[in-house]
């Protein structure tokens, strides 16, 4: 489902912070990070439906599979 940009939560691909290769997916709440992004609407609803769909790897360009749990927390904490 399409919706405006205001109303979409971006996922972007970081740097560890700990200096590992693997790079994180972290939320863009300014929706200013650099790189590719991901818009998913902020629930956790439509966050395991693009996992099922594997459409956040693929928006990102990324053949891995990703672990999307700080996105799930935020979502949680956030209460939307």
């Amino acid at each position: 489902m399409r919706d405006l940009r205001s109303a979409l939560l971006r996922l972007v691909l970081v740097p560890d912070a700990a200096g590992g290769a693997k790079p994180r997916v972290a939320v863009d709440e300014r929706k200013a990070l650099p790189g590719r992004g991901a818009w998913v609407h902020p629930t956790v609803a439509c966050l395991d439906l693009a996992v099922r769909r594997r459409a956040v790897p693929r928006a990102l360009r990324v053949d891995a599979p990703l672990d999307l749990t700080e996105v799930r927390d935020w979502l949680e904490s956030a209460d939307r």
